[in-house]
């Protein structure tokens, strides 16, 4: 079921993305070379709880694996999402890092993710990263109320092909609120004009994961990875649905 929020449940949303929408923003001048992902993790969970919020990540279960450890996924290069914070991965000049985080305030959650630089990188990684923001927003202007979920996947996945790049396999956005993983689920390529029909109040987690070689991912416990070892690249929002243009709520 896809639940419409309510105007008390929205205002409480924008609250938990309101934290997300900081924390990327103060990432930017705490990743360097140098840095290893478990300090990212530390400094963001303490993040978190200073604004009274819990991470969503940590100890997020499913069938099958441990609870996720950490508060952030820290993806680096081939990576493409759940990369679990260590000590010993250590930040290196021309890396990329993707950092998704959650986060849960007074029950209602909301989840963001972005890549970033990690000093100077390469022009193939410049524009990958490039690529996969703007197929973000153009999903998310595809999210407007009477469009199909199938009109943002066909935003996203066209935009990415005609780029020479590819999108991940079988990884997809949702919809987040009461639980950090609702529906639907919400893919990065597909057919405009299908899925379930998008209505004011709904809420998003519109999130591209874009690899340069191929599509093909392989799976490593928690972790996926680029199956030819190429970078990836991700981005994403938390977007509210209204009457008119889609708001992004992790944005500070």
């Amino acid at each position: 079921m896809i639940y419409l929020k309510t105007s008390s449940e929205i205002t409480k949303m924008r609250k938990s993305c309101q934290i997300i929408g900081s924390l990327l923003d103060s990432l930017e001048g705490i990743i360097r070379p140098g840095v290893n992902t478990l300090e990212l993790d530390e400094y963001t969970e303490d993040f978190i709880r200073s604004r009274g919020g819990k991470p969503s990540f940590k100890g997020y279960q499913i069938p099958g694996l441990k609870p996720f450890p950490g508060s952030i996924c820290a993806s680096v290069n081939s990576a493409i999402v759940h990369g679990i914070p260590r000590r010993d991965l250590i930040l290196k000049e021309g890396d990329i890092i993707g950092i998704d985080v959650g986060v849960e305030l007074d029950g209602y959650h909301g989840d963001a993710a972005r890549t970033y630089r990690v000093g100077s990188v390469t022009d193939e990684a410049d524009k990958l990263l490039k690529v996969t923001n703007e197929s973000l927003y153009l999903g998310i202007a595809a999210a407007r109320a009477g469009n199909r979920v199938g009109d943002i996947s066909h935003a996203i996945g066209a935009y990415v092909a005609s780029m020479g790049y590819f999108v991940a396999d079988n990884l997809t956005g949702h919809g987040v609120g009461r639980h950090l993983h609702e529906e639907p689920q919400i893919p990065n390529s597909g057919t405009a004009g299908r899925g379930p029909r998008i209505a004011a109040g709904m809420t998003f987690a519109i999130e591209p994961m874009v690899n340069i070689g191929t599509s093909s991912v392989k799976e490593k416990g928690w972790e996926f990875h680029v199956a030819d070892n190429s970078l990836s690249a991700h981005y994403e929002h938390t977007i509210l649905i209204t009457d008119g243009d889609p708001e992004i709520l992790t944005i500070a």
